[in-house]
């Protein structure tokens, strides 16, 4: 069904971050996606600021030209995002800081960690970053309620697990996991809801039948050895793997066909920003060399669309803005291209002759 033109938008118009994300018009009423914005970097072990990551990206999109070659007017898909919650913010930077001081204390000295005061300090850490998983379900439930398309902004790996959670409450589907990292460690830094825990939790639903991880170049033996003894519901492409097959001759089509055939017909995206070439993100709290190209990563996207398969939501998450905009100009723009090959998906599901 097609969008209903506003004649009173020029998409062709310079826009600003105050005029909402990308410069779109619309309204929460009026969107058919929300973006949720998740200001949140409590476990970070290596290097924070993907809290920060939100309100750059926020700003970058005003930077984004609306015009998708592929996506007949894609300005007219109603995407509108939230503006950042005080709240959370606020108790996230406080919950840092207590995580802060936990993650030197294990590092150090081990023994101290073990303390009464430490573990008051863990207990204090955990519940809040339970409170951040449960602000998020609850945002997206509501949202979903309302026949709304819901998608995440970070904020650190650990903040879709909420609306992974809602998704699973009320469907089955698989995951898409592209990141540099496995992300499959049990409570890592004793955090339960880690960033490197996200993909060891979300296999903790069952309605979340498959993961299948594209572009690792960093996991652990335990991590390995979770994948080995899943019987088939993780499916790991490592980065290297990926390179060889390309290097030896294989088409990144036929590489993304491969992947696709391990996906349900309704698939999740969740999108470390450091799956990508560092050279993309160079800010991203824990870089690794290697990774995929920008355009590489779209088109296994674009190639799940194609193949009619259902994208029901999707995160992006570690951008961390540097001294200038380039990791939240390419997280924008990873975002735009994103929340459009889904909308066009949906649209295709609805039967619409204008994506034939």
């Amino acid at each position: 069904m097609a969008v209903k033109k506003n004649i009173d938008f020029n998409p062709n118009a310079p826009s600003s971050a105050e005029s909402g994300a990308f410069g779109l018009p619309y309204s929460l009423d009026e969107a058919d996606l929300v973006l949720i914005p998740v200001p949140w970097d409590v476990t970070v072990s290596y290097a924070a600021g993907t809290a920060k990551g939100p309100d750059a990206i926020r700003q970058a999109s005003a930077q984004v030209d609306l015009f998708l070659q592929d996506v007949p007017e894609a300005w007219q898909h109603k995407i509108f995002m939230l503006p950042i919650a005080d709240e959370l913010k606020k108790r996230g930077k406080k919950a840092r800081k207590y995580a802060q001081e936990y993650i030197e204390t294990l590092t150090k000295r081990p023994k101290e960690a073990k303390t009464a005061k430490y573990k008051q300090m863990l207990d204090f850490i955990n519940a809040e970053c339970a409170y951040m998983n449960e602000w998020v379900k609850t945002q997206a439930l509501s949202f979903l309620k309302d026949k709304k398309k819901v998608a995440l902004i970070g904020g650190d790996h650990s903040t879709p697990l909420g609306l992974i959670t809602a998704l699973s409450e009320r469907q089955s589907f698989s995951v898409l996991h592209i990141d540099a990292h496995a992300d499959l460690r049990e409570a890592y830094e004793d955090f339960t809801f880690s960033h490197a825990s996200i993909l060891y939790n979300t296999l903790k639903l069952k309605n979340v039948k498959r993961l299948v991880q594209v572009g690792i170049r960093d996991w652990c033996q335990a991590e390995q050895d979770l994948i080995d003894t899943s019987k088939g519901r993780v499916v790991l492409f490592t980065d290297e793997s990926i390179k060889n097959q390309l290097y030896d001759g294989t088409t990144w089509l036929d590489i993304c066909q491969s992947i696709i055939s391990h996906l349900t017909d309704d698939v999740y995206i969740t999108f470390d920003i450091d799956g990508l070439d560092p050279k993309l993100c160079p800010n991203t709290g824990t870089p690794v060399p290697g990774g995929l190209e920008f355009y590489q990563a779209l088109s296994l996207i674009k190639q799940i669309r194609k193949s009619g398969k259902n994208i029901i939501g999707f995160d992006v998450v570690e951008v961390a803005p540097g001294e200038n905009e380039w990791d939240a100009n390419t997280g924008a723009r990873l975002i735009y291209q994103m929340a459009n090959q889904m909308m066009m998906n949906t649209n295709k599901n609805k039967k619409s002759k204008k994506y034939k």
